[in-house]
């Protein structure tokens, strides 16, 4: 039994049902294992959902730094990078439900938390060019993400507007349409 199975089994229930309602039980019986092989590998939920989370930023990490490739103006790359993240998460069921409104969401506790979440927003802050405070930037972006998925805008298209009106100037200063030539 590898801890990626566990992970898979947990993920599995997390895209039927609220993440917050998944218990180790659920998880165990899920991967087709016992309580005390779960726990070998496991031995909490949070330790279990400290691993989930961080399997996942990674991948997200990965797929946002792919998508960005070559967006070098800062405020572009800050508002498409917001909004691919929050497009990955709503579009994965097992994502989407540590955000879901009908259960304690435990998403947002979770980003804030995680060590790998941190790592990752810092390096992003600093990829827009950032230097100044980039860990309270970088917690201050976990904040709005989350705020975004908890309480979503009216589409994607509203969304981008809140970005480009409120959150790249107050990380990195106006942000230029993407139709207008740069200097």
């Amino acid at each position: 039994m590898e801890p990626d199975r566990i992970l898979d089994a947990a993920e599995r229930l997390f895209a039927e049902r609220d993440a917050a309602s998944v218990g180790m039980n659920d998880i165990a019986a899920a991967a087709g294992c016992s309580r005390a092989t779960l726990y070998r590998y496991f031995d909490s939920r949070d330790t279990l959902h400290t691993a989930y989370v961080h399997r996942e930023a990674q991948r997200l990490y990965r797929t946002l730094t792919e998508q960005l490739n070559g967006i070098a103006d800062p405020g572009r790359r800050l508002i498409e990078g917001a909004l691919i993240t929050l497009r990955s998460v709503r579009e994965n069921p097992a994502l989407a439900s540590w955000f879901a409104p009908t259960a304690r969401p435990i998403g947002g506790e979770w980003a804030d938390r995680s060590e790998v979440v941190r790592v990752m927003v810092e390096a992003f802050v600093r990829s827009l060019g950032e230097t100044r405070d980039v860990e309270r930037r970088a917690r201050w972006l976990v904040r709005i993400l989350t705020s975004l998925l908890l309480f979503p805008g009216a589409d994607e298209h509203d969304e981008r507007a809140m970005l480009e009106d409120f959150v790249a100037p107050a990380m990195i200063g106006p942000v230029r349409p993407a139709s207008t030539p740069g200097p």
